[in-house]
């Protein structure tokens, strides 16, 4: 080994100077990422979030914006014309759903999205100067295509932008974007009437359809571009040749939709961790849902709060969401999150069934916030297992399945929870003028309770049959798809 003589000392070339854990301190400081990129995974996540925010955010408005322009077109028949153009951004989904999800994993997903949002853009731009209920109908159904276009791409495309261990972080953060833009998106309706009103009664301004819904609508455009050059931003990893070559022998030959379809559907059935999470979500929805038509009775004949009962509830359900996606972004790592799933799932019908047996509003407004920790957990964990076990090929109609599930759900419950509650609610009339005894104890048993019992049964006896479907077989089963790799 050779020396470096100097100063009268000596010692190996290769024994470290005195400095030099100093200097690598500084060169991996230098190379530490910055807060987003440890938030969010990777910076290109950060601008997929940045572009959902700012595409719910829009999205909200719109919504507002076309229900109230759907009433003041629906004169006299202000219910029929709202339920007509709400029912175009959900019937659709049963019948171009599942083509969606064949189409995204055939295109290019950062085309579509891009595609698909200034397609929404130009709807919005048009949208003001619709005078009637038909072309708000057409309208709708336009911006719902492109919506289920979108939203399998991006999903698809999330485990493709952040590593596996970000992937639960990820969603909770899609969740909050999702959904926690709402009271933006209202706050901006309301600004919006204001300005139409202080700043826009020209005529100039008439002709430009100034008033509030059009500065919604304008506005809605604008966040629908502002998104599509984010998306356009994005790194995604482009197609391999062979892979184009083979989506272009697919589209010659006209059977092949058909047989991806069922290609999707069979690997549902197949992956037991597939299985699970879209059959806990579908049916755990069908009796979460009927939380959102009967909670108004709830808080008024069980509770006896009234409207400002029904806002705690409704702010506790919220909180405990957040509560729950926060907490899960912190254990993830550490647990099984299959079984957490399950669990999750089974304990949402628990806290419902307990909420439901109270009629202190403080207690049950703790069990309601029990509800929304578990719901939080259910939604993003059931996410995160689809990114994890299934293979880029598969996603978009995996995704587009999922959505197709629980549009079906929800709708399922929104319609049929009422008429559940009132036949109940007769039915326990006739039997037992809706009290019963039960170990010297007096219970009121109005319909609204009965059905929010029964809710809770079939979320339990979904968590049951999550976890059946997951002692079915190991997580790691799959499928071989047709490209030869395997959807685990």
């Amino acid at each position: 080994m050779s020396a470096v003589t100097g100063g009268g000392s000596s010692r190996p070339d290769d024994e470290p100077h005195p400095g030099d854990e100093f200097v690598t301190l500084l060169h991996l400081e230098d190379e530490r990422p910055g807060l987003h990129v440890r938030m969010f995974g990777s910076s290109e996540f950060f601008r997929l979030w940045l572009a959902q925010v700012v595409s719910a955010t829009g999205d909200w408005l719109g919504l507002l914006a076309i229900s109230l322009l759907a009433i003041r077109l629906g004169t006299g028949s202000e219910g029929a014309a709202l339920s007509l153009v709400l029912a175009a951004r959900i019937v659709p989904g049963f019948f171009f759903g599942p083509v969606a999800g064949v189409l995204v994993d055939r295109w290019d997903r950062k085309r579509v999205m891009v595609t698909c949002d200034i397609g929404r853009a130009l709807v919005m731009v048009a949208l003001p100067f619709v005078n009637s209920i038909l072309g708000l109908f057409l309208a709708s159904l336009a911006l719902e295509a492109f919506t289920m276009l979108w939203s399998p791409a991006k999903e698809a495309s999330v485990p493709n932008l952040v590593e596996k261990e970000y992937l639960a972080t990820a969603n909770s953060l899609s969740l909050v974007a999702a959904y926690g833009t709402f009271p933006v998106g209202a706050a901006l309706m309301a600004l919006f009437g204001r300005l139409s009103t202080a700043l826009f009664s020209s005529s100039w301004a008439d002709n430009l359809r100034l008033d509030d819904m059009g500065l919604a609508f304008y506005f809605n455009s604008l966040s629908f571009l502002v998104t599509a050059v984010l998306i356009a931003t994005l790194a995604l990893p482009k197609r391999l040749r062979a892979e184009k070559d083979a989506a272009r022998g697919r589209r010659a030959r006209l059977a092949d939709p058909i047989a991806e379809l069922k290609e999707g559907w069979q690997f549902i059935f197949v992956n037991p961790v597939v299985r699970t999470v879209n059959m806990g979500l579908a049916t755990g929805l069908i009796g979460g849902g009927m939380l959102i038509p009967l909670g108004a009775i709830y808080a008024d004949e069980v509770l006896g709060a009234g409207k400002s009962g029904l806002g705690v509830l409704i702010s506790a359900l919220g909180v405990g969401v957040a509560a729950g996606v926060a907490l899960l972004s912190w254990v993830q790592r550490r647990v099984d999150k299959a079984r957490l799933f399950t669990w999750s799932l089974i304990g949402s019908g628990v806290f419902l069934a307990a909420a439901a047996s109270i009629s202190q509003v403080h207690l049950s407004t703790s069990m309601v916030f029990g509800i929304g920790v578990c719901a939080g957990s259910v939604y993003v964990l059931g996410f995160t297992l689809i990114h994890e076990n299934v293979e880029d090929n598969l996603r978009g109609r995996i995704f587009s399945t999922l959505y197709l599930l629980v549009r079906a759900c929800v709708l399922l419950a929104l319609v049929v929870g009422p008429l559940i509650e009132d036949g109940l609610d007769r039915l326990s009339n006739v039997l037992w003028d809706r009290h019963i005894e039960v170990v010297g104890m007096g219970i009121d048993v109005p319909g609204v309770r009965l059905t929010l019992w029964l809710a809770a049964l079939i979320i339990l006896a979904s968590g049951a049959g999550a976890v059946a479907s997951l002692r079915g077989g190991s997580p790691g089963m799959g499928i071989h798809s047709r490209d030869g790799k395997v959807g685990a």
